[in-house]
């Protein structure tokens, strides 16, 4: 192994140390945009008729739901997984931003197309603060 992926393999294992305090933020940053987003999937798989309503007033038929529930749950729970969290915040960062091209297309006011931008800087801000190895990552 040559001494550059030495130093990038050293600086993944041995991070700068973050306080207690702030890995809690991470914490329930990460639990509460968490338990939206998987509500909201759930909420696109059981198509109550707010849903529904919403969902063709920005022109998707009530039949895209399932899928868009589905790939929002996955993403989520990618996202919880310790593992794979870096995966599912880049995968959740694709979805809202789809939800902000959404808002825009239908003229849709500020807040609703803010929102999702709100809700990926929770997921970053939630991993940055819990996830180690990002930490590391964008020290360099």
């Amino acid at each position: 192994m040559n001494a550059i992926a030495q130093n990038m393999l050293a600086d993944l294992t041995d991070p700068q140390p973050v306080s207690r305090r702030k890995i809690w933020v991470g914490r329930i940053a990460t639990s509460l945009v968490s338990a939206f987003l998987l509500l909201d999937g759930a909420m696109k798989l059981a198509l109550p008729a707010p849903v529904v309503k919403a969902s063709l007033e920005l022109g998707y038929p009530a039949s895209s739901m399932l899928g868009i529930g589905v790939v929002l749950l996955l993403c989520t729970i990618l996202y919880l997984i310790p593992r794979t969290a870096i995966l599912g915040a880049i995968l959740l960062t694709g979805y809202l931003g789809g939800a902000v091209a959404t808002h825009v297309r239908v003229s849709a006011p500020l807040f609703n197309v803010l929102f999702p931008v709100i809700t990926g800087c929770l997921v970053w801000t939630g991993l940055y603060l819990r996830d180690t190895r990002l930490r590391s990552l964008l020290a360099r």
